[in-house]
Order: C-alpha cells, then structure tokens, then sequence
C-alpha cells in the first residue's frame, strides 16, 4: 500500500479498525509502509480525539457509547475540565503537569497566573509553558524516552522528581475504575506514583466516558488520589461510589 498523507492514513486506521475490530502496530506499520513510531503518533491522536483505545502492541475500539463521541465533543470536556482545574491554582504554587492530552489543556489556562514553578516529563507541555507570556519556571525530569506515552519515564526521572516536593500534581488517566482507581495500559506506572508521593495534593484530570474503559493496569489507587475533576456526564452512581472512597469529585459544566 502506497504512502498517504497523515489524515488520509488516520481515516485509513479508522476503516481497518472498524473492520477488523483491532490493529496491530507492526501489522499497521507494513500495511503502511511507514515506521512504528509514526503508526503509534496516529494511534495517541485517534484515542486522544475519542476515536480508539491504544492497547499495548496496537488499538481496539472503543465501547459503542465512547466511540460515538466526536472530537469536538471531547475537546469541549478537555477544555472545561482544565478551566475548572486552574482554579484549584493559586499564584507561586509549585506544581507538576503530566503528559497527556487532558492535562495539557491546563497549560493555556495558566496564563494569568504569576510565579509558577512547573515540572513535567513532558516536551509537548514544556514546549507549551514556553509560549506563555508570563512564562512559569520550569522544570523537566529527564530520563527514558517512551514512545508510547510520548513522555519521559524511568528511573532517572523518578530520582529527579523525588529530590523535590510540590503542592499540586495533575495528572491524567487512559481509564477509570470505580472501585481501584485510575488505570492505564502502559505497564510504566512508577513515575506517576512518584509524582503523587512528592505532592500535598494530587488531581486526576479525566473525561466521565473514561469510566466505560476496561483496562487492566491500576496507574494510582484512590487513596493516592486527592481530587478528580471531570464532566458533568458521569453518572451519579459512579460519583458517589468514588467519594466514598475518599476522593473529592468535581465536575466541569460543559453546557
């Protein structure tokens, strides 16, 4: 098969996985004549915009209520959840922004606040930070680059954030499991651990549908958890099954 533009080759993934009902990143890779890196960027921006779910070695689909979303929609609830999540934000905090599509909305609302101190394990969040005017100091933990989480992970980074303390750490979630917490399919779980041990609070930034995902790895218990700020159509059994574990839920207006 004969290389195509990047949408064209994303709308393809689409149709083989609607087809097949999973995809594999080498199977992809050869249909594509393309490199297994660049197969994994277009399996991080489908699942970003609501479109699949990466697994590990390739992407399934999403359930039938998850899939129906749009990418509008998704940005909609990525965008009101950081608005809500900047509030928790006071001026001078030090805190920490994972890497991940959700938790990178936040990096457009900080912009009115002054004397931040940022760490990330991210280039995409860095790269961001430096647009702002008011231009937080910031810092990166390093380590081992991994392609699929497009982050730096490891045991370098893990040191590197550990000689410090935060106030706030916003991190994502790939899932949500009411009774165990937030959930992921890379089995490089440390880091983010790390980041909850060296912060005062720690918030998990997800959209509701993230409940629907059945995925195997438990990223943070919810007793690691402080806050979680998703949307407004999470359902109120599942709400209230988490604050009773001990976690404040709050929930982004996206109307």
């Amino acid at each position: 098969m004969q290389k195509r533009n990047t949408q064209q080759r994303r709308r393809a993934i689409i149709e083989c996985l609607n087809k097949e009902g999973e995809v594999s990143v080498d199977t992809l890779s050869k249909a594509f004549a393309t490199s297994e890196v660049t197969i994994r960027k277009d399996l991080a921006e489908l699942e970003n915009n609501g479109l699949l779910l990466r697994k590990y070695g390739g992407a399934v689909l999403l359930p039938t209520e998850s899939s129906e979303l749009s990418s509008e929609t998704v940005s909609i609830r990525k965008k009101a959840i950081a608005k809500l999540a900047v509030t928790l934000i006071k001026d001078h905090n030090r805190i920490i922004i994972d890497s991940g599509s959700t938790t990178s909305a936040l990096i457009p609302e900080l912009k009115s606040k002054l004397g931040l101190v940022v760490m990330t394990n991210s280039l995409h969040v860095s790269t961001s930070l430096l647009e702002l005017e008011n231009e937080p100091k910031m810092l990166m933990t390093g380590g081992t680059w991994d392609s699929q989480s497009h982050s730096f992970q490891g045991q370098m980074a893990e040191q590197m954030l550990a000689a410090y303390n935060f106030d706030q750490a916003f991190l994502g979630a790939a899932g949500l499991d009411v009774e165990k917490g937030s959930t992921t399919f890379n089995e490089l779980t440390h880091l983010s651990r790390v980041m909850a041990k060296v912060s005062n609070q720690v918030i998990v930034m997800a959209e509701s549908e993230k409940l629907q995902r059945k995925i195997p790895n438990v990223e943070l218990p919810w007793q690691s958890i402080s806050i979680l700020i998703t949307d407004d159509q999470i359902d109120l059994a599942s709400k209230q099954r988490i604050e009773q574990q001990g976690v404040t839920v709050m929930c982004a207006s996206t109307q």
